[in-house]
């Protein structure tokens, strides 16, 4: 008896899904609002979004990630912005004319995770309405040129990891709220803004991965930040006005990047910097006295950092 095999191919090809008509709609008023510049040229009602359009991901048919970045954009955030109920990720970078301020309809985007205006020319006070966000991971608010206070509000985002306010024109203290996030203690960058006073005590308690304050006008006392059960990796402090004895600060061992140059602080380098597995550090243009101890990873810097201190001696300056 013969048997005969019968083979069956079946090619699975990909399903096409296209967008929903209310989102689509929604993206060509976005568009309007920025000048129907030349980077969204896809954007072509006569094409699907989901499929077509550069910088639109999709889920089941609905908008989830939107991404519009280094292009000649001239307009602002449209209050349609809202309308994208589905939106995970909003990013949109390096647009030197895009003007204005986060819209309140903002709000409406209870299911973004991701939000980036970074390199903009948005501008006004970061609105207290921001912490409405509550799945917010990642804040992104960077170089832009955004004024006033830091709202406190935003320590009541439960899901935040990473809080980037740097290269703005922010001012007054940092908030009191910033030491008692209720969730996890994010990421924190808010260098090179106009900030200043001193540092709320509260923010002793807190136990930041990464910490950057650089280019203010902080001053008083930030021993608060050291501490050898922290679990710190990154400390800049550079280019305030801090004022403390550095020889009494307890270093924890995870430090990797420590700067704290141009500032007022005094005493002797703690012996405990041997032990670190330094890729960064600096402490010129202080108030510091004593020998630099000697070991670990200390000697491999340059003179420069550690340069321009009152009295700070040995390799890789000269021998005391």
């Amino acid at each position: 008896m013969r048997i005969q095999l019968s083979i069956i191919i079946i090619f699975f090809l990909p399903s096409f899904e296209s967008c929903s008509s209310e989102d689509k709609t929604t993206l060509l008023k976005i568009k309007i609002s920025l000048n129907n510049p030349q980077i969204l040229n896809s954007w072509d009602p006569r094409t699907d979004c989901c499929n077509d359009w550069i910088g639109v991901e999709c889920t089941h048919r609905r908008i989830t990630g939107l991404t519009v970045a280094a292009g000649d954009v001239v307009g602002h955030i449209a209050e349609e912005i809202g309308d994208l109920r589905d939106l995970v990720i909003l990013d949109w970078s390096s647009l030197y004319r895009l003007r204005g301020t986060i819209p309140r309809s903002i709000t409406k985007l209870k299911n973004l995770t991701y939000l980036r205006f970074r390199v903009t020319e948005l501008s006004g006070p970061i609105p207290e309405y921001i912490s409405e966000l509550q799945n917010v991971t990642f804040l992104d608010l960077s170089f832009n040129r955004f004024n006033g206070s830091i709202p406190g509000s935003i320590s009541l985002m439960p899901k935040l990891e990473a809080v980037q306010l740097n290269r703005n024109k922010l001012t007054g203290s940092i908030p009191e709220s910033f030491g008692s996030f209720v969730g996890k203690v994010p990421d924190l960058y808010l260098g090179n803004n106009r900030l200043s006073g001193k540092i709320p005590k509260s923010l002793s308690k807190s136990d930041f991965n990464t910490l950057s304050l650089s280019g203010n006008k902080l001053s008083g006392d930030a021993s608060m930040f050291f501490g050898r059960n922290k679990t710190t990796v990154t400390l800049d402090l550079s280019r305030n006005n801090f004022h403390f004895n550095l020889s009494k600060v307890k270093l924890a061992k995870s430090l990797v990047s420590l700067d704290l140059s141009h500032n007022r602080i005094f005493g002797e380098l703690p012996l405990e910097l041997t032990n670190l597995r330094l890729d960064h550090f600096n402490v010129s243009f202080n108030r510091l006295c004593g020998s630099t101890p000697q070991g670990g990873r200390l000697q491999s810097f340059e003179v420069y950092e550690f340069s321009n201190n009152l009295c700070l001696c040995g390799t890789p300056l000269e021998r005391c």
